[in-house]
């Protein structure tokens, strides 16, 4: 894998696979969003309209999903338990992933879990807590 340091820009030719173009109901421009987003290697990246670049590691990205199987659900009281999760094999593979709306991402790994809806500022303080 590459190091941080020698990382490729987005905007460079690494756009050809797993390439995503926001382009369905896209967010009012004053409104944080990503104009583009692709895999490279065991990261997932981005460009948003503000210009800056994140790249989010697999991983990082599965465990922080926020569907109720994987991240809990508030009860009655408002507390919430987050559930064990067991990931196999194929947990950390990204086969596909969308955009929903003009405020969500919701992708899709091997091992057919796709309930997860990130939305767009979760997504950037994936990206600012990498080293986290």
């Amino acid at each position: 894998m590459t190091s941080i340091e020698a990382r490729p820009t987005l905007d460079s030719t690494l756009f050809i696979h797993n390439l995503a173009e926001v382009s369905i109901m896209t967010p009012a421009p004053s409104t944080l969003h990503p104009l583009r987003a692709e895999t490279i290697g065991d990261e997932l990246a981005f460009i948003w309209s503000d210009g800056q670049e994140s790249f989010i590691p697999l991983e990082k990205l599965r465990r922080a999903c926020p569907c109720a199987a994987c991240g809990g659900e508030p009860d009655v009281m408002g507390n919430v338990e987050r559930p064990h999760v067991s990931y196999g094999p194929h947990s950390f593979e990204l086969r596909n992933f969308r955009f929903v709306g003009g405020y969500a991402f919701q992708p899709t790994w091997n091992d057919g879990h796709d309930s997860g809806l990130y939305t767009f500022r979760q997504l950037r303080s994936l990206n600012e807590n990498a080293s986290a």
